[in-house]
């Protein structure tokens, strides 16, 4: 029982982080039907963006709180990677936007390619090693061990959610959002500014990813030029798993896709006594991935229009 509960906190925090993810693919498919695989890139910017900023904060007022610290290089990877990916909708996706469908696809992943190979200029290729800013300190909840740093990553999640949900629901920009995703052209006759609904699409879904990139670095304690293109694949499987281009689906499946990676992986390690059950936790996200695409294509929640943004 305790493992379970203990896998359980795990996959809730994996799940969580691949949710901020998730919704980057699903809100960006919902606007314009394209699929982003540069978004596990701008996460990575975002990661890597905080740990420098961390390390110039650090020698600049080494006395500075943790958390305070935590927070400025939080805005500012947000900042950064919300410019990235307005760029990259600016210069690579928008001349394309009435091509064939597979241009702005290879031209998805060619960008990806792009960052990771700047970055890793940038960057360096080595692991960088992820300050620990908040206390280590694990906390027992009923036999399970959660750290205060899943626990800001819990809490930093839902406030996240709470946020895009009022933002598209309840505000002029959702109500645009909502309506270009049903039909572009008839948005813009009625005074929507399709070019600009996109623009903003793309720099939510870059703070999101950014936020999801920080607390990814904080979690696993390490930063690196690649660390982007495995949970982009998974949030990705997260999104197709709920319903691509359906908000509360892409929250959903990542959630689920976290729970059974998490579970999975934990008692395959129990019952192998440890030695196969981190080597075999990403297989699940794809096994999920095949078994929906066969047995449900339009994902747990289908596709509403409607509600996409």
């Amino acid at each position: 029982m305790e493992i379970l509960l203990q896998q359980i906190i795990n996959g809730l925090v994996l799940g969580s982080m691949y949710a901020l993810i998730a919704l980057g693919y699903t809100m960006v498919y919902g606007i314009i039907n394209l699929i982003n695989f540069a978004h596990g890139e701008v996460m990575m910017v975002g990661a890597l963006t905080s740990w420098t900023v961390i390390v110039l904060v650090r020698e600049a007022a080494p006395g500075l709180p943790g958390y305070v610290v935590l927070v400025i290089a939080l805005v500012v990877a947000c900042t950064v990677a919300a410019a990235l990916n307005f760029l990259i909708e600016k210069v690579a996706y928008r001349p394309l936007r009435n091509s064939p469908k597979l241009a702005p696809l290879i031209t998805a992943i060619g960008m990806s390619i792009l960052l990771q190979t700047l970055a890793m200029i940038i960057w360096k290729p080595n692991y960088k090693a992820y300050p620990t800013l908040l206390p280590s300190t694990p906390i027992e909840l009923a036999g399970a061990l959660i750290t205060p740093t899943q626990i800001m990553i819990l809490g930093v999640t839902a406030a996240s959610l709470a946020v895009l949900m009022w933002l598209v629901n309840y505000t002029r920009l959702g109500r645009a959002m909502r309506a270009t995703a049903e039909n572009p052209r008839v948005a813009g006759l009625m005074g929507v500014k399709p070019d600009l609904v996109i623009s903003a699409t793309f720099i939510i879904g870059a703070v999101l990813a950014a936020i999801a990139g920080v607390m990814y670095a904080s979690n696993y304690g390490t930063a690196q030029h690649a660390m982007g293109f495995l949970p982009g694949l998974k949030a990705f499987t997260a999104a197709v798993f709920g319903g691509i281009g359906n908000l509360a689906g892409a929250v959903i499946g990542a959630i689920l896709l976290g729970l059974i990676e998490s579970i999975g992986a934990g008692y395959i390690g129990a019952l192998t006594g440890g030695v196969l059950g981190s080597h075999y936790s990403d297989i699940f996200a794809f096994i999920v991935l095949i078994f929906v695409l066969t047995l449900r294509p339009s994902g747990l929640l289908g596709e509403r229009v409607a509600d996409r943004a």
